[in-house]
């Protein structure tokens, strides 16, 4: 991610979804594959960039903990981490998978991850849309 400090940030939107569908005949269509995929937007008050989206691929696990009634979203750090060919990102700086509190915080792990500038989707507006070209590894 270069150089962006993305410290202090609301961890906004997220979505994921698999390649495994109903067909108009009513067949089920299953990959043997770890093909679970969760985009998570992040978003900041600071500018260039303002706004990420992560992409992660072959997702081994998505872990989420969400923030109690009457508590803001706000993460005031993250975790990037690559251990044993898998990618960890956690909503605290102090997470580690090896930890016995781990399941206290918001992680996923993963095979692969890639991240784009968002910058243009700030606000509530929800974004989907196909994986493209303007992802960065």
């Amino acid at each position: 991610m270069h150089s962006a400090d993305f410290t202090i940030a609301a961890f906004e939107k997220h979505t994921f979804w698999t390649e495994h569908y109903v067909l108009p005949d009513l067949r089920m269509s299953c990959t043997g594959d770890l093909d679970t995929r969760v985009r998570l937007l992040v978003q900041r008050q600071f500018k260039a960039p303002s706004a990420i989206e992560l992409l992660f691929e072959q997702v081994i696990t998505l872990h989420l903990h969400p923030s109690p009634e009457n508590y803001d979203s706000i993460i005031l750090s993250a975790a990037m981490l690559h251990e044993d060919n898998t990618f960890y990102w956690a909503d605290s700086v102090d997470w580690s998978p090896a930890s016995s509190r781990r399941d206290e915080f918001t992680w996923i792990a993963a095979k692969k991850v890639s991240w784009r500038d968002a910058s243009d989707w700030m606000g509530p507006d929800l974004h989907y849309g196909a994986r493209d070209s303007t992802y960065e590894v």
